[in-house]
């Protein structure tokens, strides 16, 4: 025996101890190894202000399941590991702790602000690298990276330099997403949508002429002080003669011209619109075609400006408020309309967005949308499931310039410098001090690239690119990347097209989508509803194990998932279950059997559990091929707890106690079986396994390095198989019936089998007896008793002497005593039901519940009734 293991299993104890086992062993670092085929997964690098949560921990379990799977197949597995600078949320963060001791970014100065950012850092941004480490993932963490590491920034810089060199990226006044709580520019990716409750408000712009007004509608009324037109379609009988006339705009009392515009819909509203190009992206492009003026009223703090007049310095809903009230009283507020629309928020802050022109730095997408669209169409890069290429084309087919400067100090600096003195711009890798121009002194952009500039060169930047590194060469393009359906368009998408871009190739052969986890309810978990587990204290009271397991039972691809307490604790019994059946067979297991080895000579049993192994064996690699987890796990639970547990461990028994080469036969098939779906299994319950393995005979310093099982045609014993099986069902179909009869498995009776497949069941008679409880078992032609009860299978029918399983007169006393129960709890339910009074002031549920409780009871007294008949 190579070792006994504990009598109870402690995820606590064992978990910590073999997580520093496989990092002393350096079990997770790949190299560049030309005699193996690389296989590379790069980690969705989680937030340095990042707390574990159930979403990260699902994504890593699936990510750690495929990586272990395919280093046992062999592959030089590269897991990549690390973190993102995170702008946005890491710059609030790090501005509220200073809100706190009364300091503003104007207290430090950029220099000041940048070092207490990366204290933060140092402090903060390996926090969920460690807790990821408590999930078991196995990544390289030789390679652990992070999006403003010196290597990542330089490749941020030479792809921005490169851009700007193609012309593909310019700077330029634009309409963009603004967030006044985050004082920035963002993405059209990082604005959310929300339906809430608005208004209409129809307002007369009265003509300058005289001769009348024009009504229009809009859900803003505060940008109207921002105006320089109102716009028709050409084709609009209704407005055809007023086209190029002016309108007062009312409050501020100027006049603006009536223009004509396709983009105007006829048929919406009165077919008039106010034209506001410095606050609406539409009408911003209505104003290039007609030359019209820019007026912003607004802050960066979502405040009125001087342009806004007596309302500056309001929010602007408090100047909404008063000019809707400036309307009202002269005249011009026809009506207000409530509505439902669609308001922009900012994905990190929740504050409504503002659109506002503004001079910023943009990518022009198209030329990069082409390449990554036909990547995917041409199946370089595929998504699973396939469903969500079309999120993929539409979002790449209707592709935006990319606004991609942020006012923020932490971050990637925009690699541009200005003329101090001249205004020259030289965009520069390595910085500029001297104005190539007049001599005078280089300024650098105060603005930060977008996170997701950098995090979209991950695949490559981390492999050493620019540079022509041999990882690069060797791991690239990558494998496949995991990620939620979320951020396909903010991650998944510029990744594409930025190897597609830079590498000539796209980054990745595959997309897996996954789901979203949801309560026991359905539910989205949140804070507001309280439904959140931690996964930290998962931990702590299941183990890592079950709680990876308990995120990939019944997972599939792009589907969310639901986790509840009772799942978590089903896994937890279910590592309990193995590591029992696990202790039974290293206390049988002698020292003679030193290997993982089948024996010569295979008995029935054997060869059934063998096969069903090979079987299992090929459908779980095929399972992960196709990133089946959900599935793969349904069909190992079953093996280990129904076939191997609950059968085979029962069968061999009375062999292990028989000694000699009887006894020994069977301990190398339990072995062979145990280890061989340990290695299954490990890829899901990484910790478990390896524990049990390193206490079998074994090969090799870790199961995680081993030889993934493989299908062997030679132990494909169908018909063995088939055969066994008869018998098992006929033992099943015993136990059941004297489970329905009440018999204890103590009372042993004579069983009587009539079948064609004798030799199946004359080897199985000794099955017969230890597992259905037979005192004996007798093969007949026919049975010419009488008074037995039967059951019959596929394979055979089987008596069993009725008085044999019970005493008939007391059995039918306690049925009788049963069915009186029964009948007066079956009067007492219907007389309420059919008391009037009852049914009248009762509420719907409780009447609802006492039909459940009648029907229980009749459904009850029919099966007695049976009962009492079948005995007499």
């Amino acid at each position: 025996m190579s070792k006994e293991l504990e009598k109870l299993y402690d995820s606590k104890q064992v978990e910590n101890r073999l997580y520093d086992f496989w990092l002393k062993g350096g079990f997770f670092h790949a190299v560049v190894n030309k005699d193996k085929k690389p296989y590379t997964i790069m980690m969705p690098p989680p937030n340095i202000t990042g707390q574990l949560h159930l979403g990260h921990a699902l994504d890593n379990s699936m990510q750690d399941s495929i990586i272990r799977f395919k280093r046992m197949q062999g592959y030089e597995a590269l897991w990549m590991p690390g973190t993102d600078h995170a702008a946005i949320a890491t710059e609030a963060k790090i501005v509220e702790a200073m809100k706190k001791e009364g300091l503003t970014k104007a207290d430090l100065g950029r220099e000041g602000f940048l070092e207490r950012a990366w204290a933060w850092r140092e402090k903060y941004g390996t926090r969920i690298i460690e807790q990821l480490k408590k999930m078991g993932s196995s990544c390289d963490w030789e390679r652990e990276s992070f999006t403003m590491d010196e290597r990542c920034s330089k490749a941020v810089r030479e792809v921005f330099v490169r851009l700007y060199e193609k012309g593909l990226i310019y700077r330029g006044e634009r309409i963009i997403n603004w967030c006044p709580h985050c004082r920035t520019s963002i993405s059209d990716a990082e604005v959310e949508y929300e339906e809430k409750e608005g208004h209409f408000w129809h307002i007369k712009y009265p003509l300058a002429d005289g001769s009348g007004f024009l009504e229009l509608a809009t859900t803003r009324p505060e940008t109207m002080l921002g105006d320089t037109a109102v716009a028709v379609h050409p084709d609009d009988e209704r407005y055809r003669k007023l086209i190029g006339k002016n309108v007062i705009l009312p409050i501020v009392n100027r006049e603006i011209p009536i223009v004509a515009d396709s983009y105007v819909e006829m048929d919406f509203g009165t077919g008039v619109v106010k034209i506001t190009p410095a606050h609406d992206p539409n009408d911003f492009e209505v104003g290039l075609r007609h030359n019209l003026p820019v007026i912003n009223v607004m802050n960066e703090d979502a405040t009125m400006n001087e342009n806004a007049g007596r309302y500056a310095g309001m929010t602007n809903l408090e100047a909404r408020k008063l000019i809707v009230k400036q309307l009202q009283d002269e005249g011009l507020l026809c009506k207000i309309e409530d509505i439902k629309h669609n308001v922009g928020e900012c994905y990190r802050c929740r504050s409504v967005v503002e659109p506002r022109v503004s001079k910023q730095w943009f990518v022009k997408m198209k030329p990069l949308a082409e390449p990554a669209i036909e990547a995917v169409k041409s199946g370089e890069t595929k998504f699973i499931p396939e469903r969500f290429d079309k999120i993929y084309f539409h979002w790449m087919e209707n592709i935006k310039d990319w606004c991609i400067s942020r006012q923020l100090w932490w971050g990637h600096r925009i690699p541009a410098y200005y003329c101090d003195d001249c205004g020259e711009m030289v965009v520069s890798r390595e910085g500029v001090d001297v104005c190539p121009k007049c001599g005078g002194h280089m300024s650098q952009d105060p603005d930060t690239l977008d996170t997701w500039f950098s995090s979209g060169l991950w695949p490559f930047s981390t492999l050493g690119w620019p540079d022509k590194t041999p990882e690069l060469d060797y791991f690239y393009p990558t494998d496949t990347l995991m990620t939620a359906y979320d951020i396909i368009f903010f991650w998944v998408a510029r990744m594409i097209f930025s190897g597609c871009e830079q590498m000539g190739k796209t980054p990745f052969h595959t997309v897996l989508i996954h789901g979203i986890i949801r309560d026991a309810q359905g539910r989205k978990m949140s804070k507001s509803l309280g439904n959140g587990i931690d996964p930290l204290e998962a931990i702590e009271n299941f183990g890592a194990d079950a709680l990876r397991f308990t995120l990939l039972t019944g997972t599939s691809p792009g589907n969310d998932m639901r986790f509840s307490e009772e799942k978590i604790t089903a896994s937890r019994n279910f590592c309990n279950k193995l590591w029992n059946a696990s202790r039974f067979v290293l206390m049988n297991l002698s020292d003679e059997v030193t290997e993982v080895k089948l024996p010569n000579e295979l008995l029935v049993e054997d060869k059934w559990i063998v096969s069903k192994l090979n079987t299992l064996t090929a459908e779980v690699t095929d399972n992960l091929e196709k990133f089946e987890m959900g599935i793969a796990i349904a069909k190992l639970y079953d093996f280990i707890w129904n076939v191997f547990c609950d059968w085979y461990i029962e069968l061999t028994k009375p062999r292990l106690l028989a000694g000699g080469e009887v006894s020994l036969n069977a301990q190398r098939v339990l072995v062979f079986v145990l280890s061989n779906t340990l290695k299954l299994l490990h890829p899901f319950m990484p910790f478990i396994t390896e524990e049990i393995w390193q206490a079998l005979p074994h090969e090799g310093p870790s199961i995680m390095v081993s030889a993934w099982p493989v299908y062997d045609k030679a132990l494909d014993f169908a018909a063995e198989e088939t055969e066994f099986e008869r018998v098992m069902y006929a033992i099943k179909a015993i136990r059941n019936r004297r489970s329905e009869m009440n018999v204890p498995p103590s009372k042993k009776a004579h069983v009587f089998i009539v079948t064609d497949y004798t030799e199946a069941f004359a080897q199985g008679k000794a099955f017969f007896e230890r597992l259905a409880s037979a005192a004996s078992v007798e093969l007949v032609k026919e049975y010419t008793g009488t008074d037995a009860v039967s059951v019959i299978t596929e394979s055979a029918k089987i008596y069993i002497p009725m008085q044999e399983l019970v005493d008939t007169a007391k059995e039918l006393e306690r049925l009788n005593r049963e069915k009186a129960a029964c009948e007066k709890d079956i009067a007492f339910v219907s007389g309420k039901l059919n008391n009037a009074g009852f049914v009248a002031k009762a509420p719907a549920a409780v009447i609802e519940q006492e039909k459940v409780k009648l029907k229980a009871a009749q459904d009850k007294l029919a099966l007695i009734n049976e009962s009492i008949a079948a005995l007499k």
